[in-house]
């Protein structure tokens, strides 16, 4: 099943005190390539984010955005800073016995004195956290995939037929190849009977000529290349469960170095038609594999 690196999965959750949602876009790219945005308080749970991505995507750029906010009433604990607050009471009785006053302050007016105390809120439980977000990432993943796998779909339908396309091209090509060494010996004994008398033709020197010729332009073995590559790239499309983005790309490679291979050896009108129809199609091949994970 062949998977589009082209998607998009939203989702929303509310749960253990959370309201947290996730939005996941992919477009293309060579490698797995996360880039993340989360609030930076939960840090921490990035690298388990990306692992969890990576159970289900293996090639593609994905931009992930998380949100994650506190539904729950927060805990908040008081921190007094006993050491400043005897510093203050030190100080301010010694400052009254200087001035000859009375020290008249009460615990409380210590208390309100500057960083005597702190508000700082309780530390959370980021497994509970994870746990929520995981959930709330699964959907948005399986969103991603689901747009993928239907994109895929029709990455197929159109590839199987451009191959088929390019299989009946083949085809043509392996009908006009013994065509060509025929020409040549017609054409080779037509200007040799205009220029040399009849009963003077090495018979034996034109039927060396002709298999010159046909060893030259010989084709075949392109021919049963490119019918494999074909075949291996259908096999590939129909039948991986695995990533095949790059493995396809390299039989298209293959094949535009048979299709060349046979341009450059076959000095044919036909052939040449051919060959322009086989690398167009090839072309747009290639265009199309770029998107597949």
């Amino acid at each position: 099943m062949i998977k589009s690196m082209t998607g998009f999965g939203r989702s929303q959750l509310n749960e253990n005190g959370y309201a947290i949602s996730c939005e996941m876009k992919g477009v293309n790219h060579r490698y797995f390539d996360p880039h993340i945005r989360m609030p930076r308080r939960y840090g921490l749970l990035e690298d388990k984010v990306k692992e969890e991505m990576k159970k289900h995507i293996q090639r593609g750029r994905i931009e992930l955005s998380i949100n994650i906010e506190k539904t729950g009433e927060s805990t908040r604990n008081i921190k007094v800073d006993k050491e400043l607050a005897m510093a203050y009471y030190n100080s301010l009785k010694d400052l009254a016995k200087n001035l000859d006053m009375h020290a008249n302050f009460s615990l409380i007016d210590i208390f309100r004195l500057p960083d005597v105390f702190s508000l700082e809120e309780a530390e959370e439980d980021l497994e509970i956290t994870w746990q929520t977000l995981q959930k709330s990432l699964a959907e948005a993943i399986d969103g991603l995939m689901d747009m993928r796998i239907r994109e895929g779909r029709n990455l197929l339908t159109d590839l199987l037929a451009r191959t088929d396309f390019i299989l009946n091209e083949v085809s043509t090509l392996e009908k006009r190849a013994p065509l060509l060494e025929q020409e040549y010996e017609e054409k080779l004994r037509t200007k040799i009977k205009e220029m040399i008398p009849q009963d003077t033709v090495d018979e034996n020197r034109i039927l060396q000529e002709v298999a010159i010729f046909a060893d030259r332009v010989s084709i075949t073995e392109e021919i049963v290349r490119l019918q494999s590559h074909i075949q291996q790239l259908n096999e590939t499309l129909m039948n991986s469960e695995e990533a095949i983005g790059r493995k396809s790309d390299f039989l298209v490679q293959e094949m535009f170095r048979e299709i060349n291979t046979v341009a450059s050896k076959a000095n044919d009108i036909e052939i040449g038609q051919i060959v322009i129809r086989v690398k167009a199609e090839l072309e747009k091949i290639r265009e199309q594999i770029q998107n597949i994970e």
